[in-house]
């Protein structure tokens, strides 16, 4: 005898681009959480998920889009790099007034660029198409990535419609009102021979640019070129920057940022370079990352003003 599937079961074929919200968790200083919502399906990927932690009050609350690093190759939205305390990020962005949207984006091995970027961008689209049963402002939404993530969340500021993908909410506005990108890679052209740090004996890890461009050698450098944010600097009126980076970076040099500062500049757009002095990539050496955030956080939270 066969079972009939649950009254409310989704039994359509092929499954839906997206899912709608799932109801929320309470969190204990009277906010709510949405935990694990699928905001974009492939087939063949696995879903992407995003999560959206509200603070308490009254919304809708300006919301901004933390994107996670990881050479492109690895990291999960639940997770801040391990420099930062834990729950110091979300605590700090809701007691802004702030909505945090932590979101996941396919790797470069399950996808190579402009994957990543056209995620980013679908979950954008799913928090404005969303944003009435989420409580967030669908006119204040900034991006804020670190390492991987701040270069996509770079390329999410500069980077118009032809960029935008198709995952998920199908169409939509994905601009946003503000940036900030910690130590994020600007002109990924110099960084195909830029050495890497090497790799513990016995650990296999592949080249992050090799894998995220894909192609053949002479075809990664247009496609590096297409992917760099100062490739975009100079089109439409950017919105406003906030770029942090340790001046001891070795795994993305300090000069990245100086490069994108520069264009940013020179484009006519706001932008603020705040060199982290003496710290390694992920602000490692930094004693002061309280004050990093803090930073990141007002700069977001004064944008986003109505």
């Amino acid at each position: 005898m066969t079972q009939s599937p649950p009254a409310g079961t989704d039994t359509g074929w092929p499954p839906p681009a997206y899912r709608a919200p799932v109801p929320p968790v309470p969190t204990e200083d009277g906010g709510r959480r949405y935990e694990g919502i699928t905001y974009a399906t492939t087939p063949g990927f696995r879903p992407r998920l995003l999560d959206v932690h509200v603070p308490a009050g009254e919304g809708p609350f300006p919301a901004v889009v933390w994107i996670h690093g990881g050479g492109w190759l690895d990291g999960d939205r639940r997770y801040p790099p391990p420099t930062v305390p834990e729950g110091l990020l979300h605590r700090s962005v809701l007691a802004a007034g702030l909505a945090l949207v932590a979101i996941d984006y396919r790797h470069s091995l399950e996808a190579p660029f402009p994957a990543q970027l056209h995620d980013v961008k679908a979950a954008i689209r799913y928090i404005r198409a969303h944003a009435g049963a989420l409580g967030v402002d669908p006119d204040r939404i900034a991006v804020w990535g670190e390492s991987a993530g701040g270069h996509l969340a770079a390329l999410a500021g500069l980077t118009g419609a032809e960029w935008d993908g198709s995952e998920g909410v199908g169409s939509g506005d994905t601009g946003v009102r503000a940036v900030v990108d910690w130590y994020g890679v600007s002109d990924l052209v110099p960084l195909l021979s830029h050495p890497l740090p090497p790799m513990p004996p016995g650990f296999d890890f592949p080249d992050p640019y090799e894998a995220l461009l894909g192609g053949t050698e002479e075809q990664r450098v247009e496609r590096a070129r297409a992917a760099s944010p100062v490739t975009y600097a100079a089109g439409a009126q950017p919105p406003p920057f906030l770029l942090m980076h340790g001046t001891e970076d070795g795994l993305v040099p300090y000069s990245q940022s100086q490069t994108l500062a520069e264009a940013l500049a020179a484009a006519g757009g706001t932008v603020v370079l705040r060199p982290v002095e003496g710290a390694d990539h992920i602000f490692l050496g930094s004693p002061d990352m309280e004050l990093l955030i803090a930073e990141s956080v007002t700069f977001l939270a004064d944008r986003l003003k109505p």
